[in-house]
């Protein structure tokens, strides 16, 4: 991966960490010399798995159990890290899941608030609970995890998931056109099919054989592939790019 040294001890939090794109954005992180706190609420074996991984290359990291669902839990667990680790620099607002695939008829209130609130409402009270010691600096980056889901609507089932996730790329716009002034950026990513859990959980074998299809570089994407974006997005090499979403879908979706 390409090094950007502005990286280098500074304090990243990434939550929904202990795998798939989470745990790669904190490996990301880590190896350009980021001092990491890897977020998760039930995973904690894969939180100290990879936090061990990290410590064994010589990197820095904890691990901080929240559910940040919960307002007062995320401003605990920001607390918590700025105290051991130092005030935080870079947030990659990564935790989300579909849950369940849900036709129209068959979706509840509540599940659709426990989507929107682990896609959506967590990520703005994540932003809320970093943003006034960015802005007191006058320095921060802010990267939200959305979906190829929030472009198109998602595959059948997801309209919960896909709502949150396009809401995802409107809330970054908004948190950049306030932050910015601030030297604070806020950006995204929207990954398409990425070789994830997610992807065992919520798609068949044939459905993931479609997408490959369908994408035109002929395959699935790693969460590697997106966590280089992420690094790019909290590093300076990116210091003009300002409340965009970056599609990292292998050319599956197109703007």
């Amino acid at each position: 991966m390409y090094k950007y040294s502005d990286i280098v001890g500074k304090v990243a939090l990434v939550t929904g960490a202990a795998s798939g794109i989470g745990k790669a954005a904190v490996l990301a992180l880590a190896e350009q010399g980021a001092r990491v706190a890897i977020n998760y609420f039930r995973n904690e074996k894969g939180a100290e798995e990879t936090r061990q991984q990290i410590l064994a290359a010589g990197g820095h990291a904890i691990t901080v159990r929240a559910d940040v669902t919960h307002p007062d839990d995320v401003q605990r667990a920001a607390a918590g890290v700025a105290a051991e680790l130092g005030p935080i620099d870079i947030l990659v607002n990564n935790a989300g899941s579909l849950v369940e695939r849900l036709r129209l008829m068959d979706m509840s209130e509540a599940r659709w608030d426990d989507v929107v609130d682990l896609n959506l409402k967590s990520a703005f009270f994540c932003a809320q609970s970093v943003a006034s010691s960015m802005i007191e600096r006058r320095t921060g980056a802010i990267v939200n995890v959305s979906s190829i889901a929030g472009r198109n609507g998602g595959a059948l089932g997801s309209i919960h998931y896909s709502s949150a996730k396009g809401g995802l790329i409107s809330m970054t716009k908004g948190l950049a056109k306030e932050l910015a002034p601030h030297g604070v950026r806020v950006n995204a990513v929207s990954p398409g099919v990425i070789d994830t859990a997610f992807h065992e959980r919520f798609s068949t074998p044939d459905a993931m054989k479609a997408y490959a299809n369908a994408i035109p570089v002929g395959r699935v994407g790693s969460p590697a592939e997106v966590a280089s974006v992420i690094a790019f997005l909290a590093s300076d090499a990116s210091s003009y790019v300002v409340g965009e979403t970056i599609e990292v879908n292998g050319g599956m979706l197109m703007d």
